[in-house]
């Protein structure tokens, strides 16, 4: 197993809660890293009918099939457990005793903040990070992260990322979507996500996605809201706090799994990477997402958005922590020129509290002048440190 970033995150939560709720995409290392670091846990899998059947209909006789401490996989397909969980763990008066995995964010975490409130501790384990495939010996370069993504399968076992990605989007997407929107058209959904893919690092445009498909605005807005719960899509919130212009208010679009836009983009080397028209858009959805990654591992809130007014001023990615903000633009150039720099210097004159910024590109080139900081993207965990 590739070590993950989030584990000592993981170990000293589990000290201070009795009951830890993993969340994040499926595929994504959850149940793998739950048994690495509780291998001594009993384990049960609700996606298996039988343990939840039995776990509905004779609660006690499944905590006696599995005793505490207790993993349970996919918690959120018996959402009724979780009252008995409450009622367990306030018994035996101890913390790290059950660790719940889930991989539908909003219906888990809806479900745990009311019947575990107080006892719980949410964490998300997004797909591999650069920094953890760095510290496992994983070298890649900008194309080839882009074309096989981050998902542990393709870089543990090799795995080829455009038959996993397939298998994925049929075996996962689909079946998350059609059991929560009655989708019947798969053809028309697999159109959607399509468009959805072409759209990355633009701000949604519901009209245009609702005549470009045929359907409507609301499907497309329901349709979008299970991607984000499923942690398939990722919507990056517009910042507009201190800052006295009129802005866009409307959030961007990206992929959790940049390597799932590129197969959905039809792109099926790294040479089809370089030349594809939306490499940029590629390169600026996978460092927006290392920027989540390197947050969410660290058990903290993401605090990262974008910025547009209506002069078109923009910047790609804007951390705000301790009230703090930080500018970061992104450009999948190779080499460096000044000019990379412009937004940087622009948004420092519309936001002169701003600290100083960075510009993340593909170029192996990094220095730090009195305005900026330029930082190659495998190297982005360290703004976040």
């Amino acid at each position: 197993m590739i070590p993950r970033n989030i584990e000592d995150e993981l170990k000293e939560t589990a000290k201070e809660f009795p009951v830890i709720t993993i969340t994040g995409p499926r595929q994504s290392g959850k149940t793998t890293l739950a048994k690495k670091i509780f291998g001594h846990y009993s384990y049960a899998n609700f996606e298996n009918l039988e343990t939840r059947k039995l776990a509905k209909e004779d609660p006690n006789a499944f905590f006696k099939l599995y005793p505490t401490p207790l993993i349970i996989d996919e918690v959120q397909r018996l959402p009724s457990i979780l009252s008995e969980i409450q009622v367990l763990s306030d018994e035996l008066g101890k913390n790290g005793q059950f660790i719940l995995t889930g991989s539908h964010q909003s219906h888990l975490e809806e479900s745990v903040t009311q019947s575990l409130a107080g006892r719980t501790a949410l964490l998300k384990l997004l797909p591999l990070s650069i920094s953890e495939l760095n510290k496992s010996g994983i070298q890649l370069d900008r194309d080839e992260y882009i074309l096989n993504g981050f998902m542990p399968k393709i870089h543990s076992e090799k795995v080829l990322p455009t038959r996993l990605y397939r298998n994925y989007f049929e075996t996962y997407v689909e079946r998350d979507v059609r059991q929560i929107a009655n989708l019947k058209n798969l053809d028309l959904f697999t159109k959607f996500m399509t468009l959805l893919a072409g759209r990355i690092g633009q701000v949604i445009n519901y009209n245009s996605l609702a005549n470009d498909t045929g359907i409507g605005a609301n499907t497309i807005k329901e349709w979008l809201s299970i991607l984000e719960a499923s942690f398939v899509i990722y919507r990056l919130q517009p910042f507009y706090e201190n800052i006295g212009r009129r802005i866009v208010k409307t959030p961007k679009l990206y992929f959790t799994e940049v390597g799932l836009a590129a197969h959905l983009l039809g792109i099926e080397n790294s040479q089809m990477v370089a030349r594809d028209p939306l490499m940029g858009n590629l390169f600026e959805n996978m460092v927006v997402m290392e920027a989540v990654k390197a947050r969410l591992n660290k058990g903290k809130r993401p605090n990262l958005y974008f910025y547009r007014d209506d002069k078109k001023n923009e910047m790609d990615l804007i951390s705000w922590n301790n009230r703090k903000i930080t500018p970061i633009e992104i450009k999948a150039a190779m080499t460096f020129t000044p000019s990379l720099t412009n937004g940087l210097i622009k948004f420092r004159k519309i936001c002169p509290d701003a600290k100083q910024g960075y510009l993340v590109y593909a170029g192996e080139k990094e220095f730090e002048s009195d305005n900026y900081n330029i930082t190659n993207f495998k190297s982005i965990d360290a703004i976040f440190q």
